[in-house]
């Protein structure tokens, strides 16, 4: 089954608005889903950016969300547990939540937020990685969709 992933911030393959990076005011942009299936347990979601130099750069780690969740909203919390009970996990800068789009000058890169709907919740520790997400969801994922943004600074 398929997720469909959306954002009221950016079409699909389009531009990641400004506000969204390190240019602007680096908040997270507010992501949608649908379809996500009856049983689900928990929902996962990745943003990384496979154009970066030396390795796909992790701009936003999510998961536990609640399976009743529609989506994030924007400028969700640098916290490691949110008020619904979702966590959050480091990016590549080292830190705990969304990162923004903020590739070298003069090139485009691509950023798939991808969502994962899972059979149970996740155990992983505190400040956990997207490596670590991403082995404690195999065998678990039941449904995925992805929305691509674009960012190129000038």
């Amino acid at each position: 089954m398929r997720i469909l992933v959306t954002s009221p911030a950016f079409m699909e393959s389009a531009s990641i608005p400004t506000t969204h990076t390190c240019d602007g005011e680096n908040l997270s942009p507010p992501v949608a889903w649908s379809t996500i299936p009856e049983g689900t347990q928990s929902i996962a979601l990745l943003c990384d950016d496979p154009d970066a130099p030396l390795k796909t750069w992790v701009h936003w780690v999510v998961y536990n969300v609640p399976p009743s969740a529609q989506g994030l909203p924007q400028g969700v919390a640098h916290a490691e547990a949110l008020p619904d009970g979702s966590r959050q996990g480091i990016n590549d800068f080292g830190r705990v939540g969304y990162g923004g789009p903020c590739p070298p000058q003069g090139s485009t890169h691509r950023y798939f937020f991808r969502v994962y709907a899972l059979d149970c919740t996740l155990s992983v520790g505190n400040r956990a990685t997207k490596r670590s997400v991403e082995k404690a969801m195999e065998g678990h994922i039941v449904a995925s969709g992805v929305l691509l943004g674009t960012y190129r600074r000038a």
